[in-house]
């Protein structure tokens, strides 16, 4: 997965205007082939397009999208250890984005709880960097989403960033 291919024309919310990007023939990755990729590597992650290329769909607004290639992580992972607790977690945080999008702020705030949770189970088994982030910071990250909920700022837009904070992992 190329973390520099560009974007979609639009970010997938559900019960929005735009079609199902795999489902409809006129969504924006209608008939491609799912790429699994390969394990992200904790000590390797800058070598991991699927990683890289979620954070710039994240980091861009593209939720639905950031949550979809972190997925495939999150299996190719075996769903378990630290690596894969950790991309479940930024999973439940585009998660929160995208209720943000749907304006369901008490979905916001299950996902963002949630990522904060398991943000901190890894913390207590590898310390405070993992996949590049610091632990710490994120979970706070996700513990403020969780107890104030933002709103879409452009409801309705193709694509809009609703979080004031970027992934930059170092």
């Amino acid at each position: 997965m190329d973390p520099d291919a560009p974007f979609p024309p639009y970010a997938f919310v559900p019960q929005g205007p735009w079609p199902h990007p795999t489902g409809s023939p006129r969504g924006h990755a209608f008939g491609r082939a799912h790429e699994v990729p390969d394990p992200v590597g904790a000590g390797d992650w800058k070598r991991s397009g699927a990683y890289l290329r979620g954070v710039a769909l994240f980091n861009a607004g593209y939720y639905w999208e950031a949550h979809e290639a972190w997925e495939g992580l999150w299996h190719a992972e075996g769903r378990r250890g630290a690596t894969a607790v950790l991309l479940k977690a930024l999973i439940k945080l585009a998660a929160a984005g995208v209720k943000v999008r749907q304006g369901q702020p008490a979905g916001v705030v299950t996902h963002a709880g949630r990522a904060a949770a398991l943000i901190d189970a890894v913390r207590e088994q590898v310390g405070d960097r993992w996949l590049g982030l610091v632990l710490e910071e994120w979970a706070a990250t996700a513990r403020r989403i969780a107890a104030d909920p933002p709103r879409d700022p452009r409801p309705g837009a193709a694509v809009c960033r609703v979080f004031d904070v970027v992934l930059e992992p170092t």
